[in-house]
């Protein structure tokens, strides 16, 4: 049986994010965006999500090609600053323990650059983590799952051991909030 069309490009290789369009039935391509995420000074953290979204899905429509591009970002947020992906064990570690037994904020934007521009959506989470002790920080990094996840862990991995409460989107946190990417391709007529 031959594979769908593809419907859109994916400006991530993230396996999260492609099997949460999978998830909705959303055939797509993958082409990952190279643009640099630094944090400009001052900026909050919605307005960051959302430049960044935008920014990978500008990245990949300006490379040519006729399908839409989805793009998406994440930021863990926790005393008014943006957690990204640990540069290292260390980090990791700090940061999960800076979560444990905390609330705290997970912003995701979703952006969808099409021929009539960029439009985009956004998700915001509060997740709270029970206390994790430094044995469980180490040990979790150590599995190797926190490494390449805003804030250190991962909601659809181990790290829901970790979870007390969510409120709000779960695809959100995991890197794609579907109800968003929902409203962002029904208004493209893009069908899911």
């Amino acid at each position: 049986m031959p594979s769908p069309t593809p419907l859109l490009t994916l400006a991530s290789v993230s396996p999260r994010r492609r099997a949460l369009l999978g998830q909705i039935g959303v055939a797509h391509l993958v082409s990952a965006a190279d643009i640099d995420e630094t944090v400009r000074p001052g900026e909050a953290a919605g307005d960051y999500v959302v430049r960044m979204a935008c920014a990978k899905a500008r990245a990949v429509r300006e490379r040519g090609g006729e399908l839409p591009v989805l793009a998406a970002d994440t930021a863990v947020v926790i005393d008014g600053m943006i957690l990204g992906k640990p540069a290292g064990r260390a980090e990791g570690i700090a940061m999960l323990g800076r979560l444990a037994g905390r609330t705290h904020r997970v912003l995701t934007a979703v952006a969808l650059a099409t021929t009539a521009g960029i439009a985009f959506r956004v998700s915001a989470s509060e997740v709270r983590l029970r206390p994790v002790t430094p044995a469980e920080c180490a040990a979790y990094w150590e599995s190797g799952e926190p490494r390449d996840k805003a804030g250190g862990y991962a909601i659809q991995g181990a790290g829901a051991l970790f979870i007390e409460h969510l409120s709000g989107s779960y695809s959100g946190v995991m890197g794609l909030p579907l109800y968003e990417t929902g409203l962002l391709l029904a208004a493209a007529g893009i069908r899911w």
